[in-house]
């Protein structure tokens, strides 16, 4: 896919099937015309990142950055959605503590991140439960299971 850059500057390198993850994503949500990036750091940079922008001084597994969510945003032809940060050693650690593949792991990060970036937000029970069906529904499609 040309409408997305995946920074791997982490050298974790095993990522294949993210931009099918990713497009899968994108159609379900008929945003196909989208641009995005997805970043890999480690536990470091992306605590250093929580903190500058979320005043929250911890490591986490994904942050995204959505540049549509701002109020002087003006709709395009093609949406230029954002970034996502997965951390890669959280993302590994929670893999195996939930005993299921990185690929399963990575996927659900991204897509996380992704319907973010889309709009959606999990900082009530009902928005939650929307979009965690949506991540499981799309996970599913890809045969992407626990």
């Amino acid at each position: 896919m040309d409408n997305v850059v995946i920074n791997d500057n982490f050298g974790y390198h095993d990522y294949d099937f993210l931009e099918e993850v990713i497009e899968a994503t994108l159609v379900h949500e008929d945003a196909l015309h989208s641009i995005l990036s997805v970043i890999f750091v480690n536990e470091e940079e992306i605590q250093r990142i929580n903190y500058e922008n979320r005043n929250k001084d911890q490591v986490t597994d994904v942050i995204s950055f959505a540049f549509e969510d701002n109020e002087n945003f003006l709709p395009k032809e093609i949406r230029v959605l954002g970034d996502i940060y997965v951390c890669i050693p959280r993302m590994k650690e929670q893999a195996k503590n939930y005993g299921h593949s990185e690929k399963r792991e990575l996927s659900f990060l991204v897509v996380h991140g992704l319907l973010h970036l889309l709009g959606y937000d999990h900082m009530n029970q009902e928005e939650e439960k929307v979009m965690f069906s949506l991540q499981q529904e799309i996970l599913e499609d890809l045969k992407i299971v626990r």
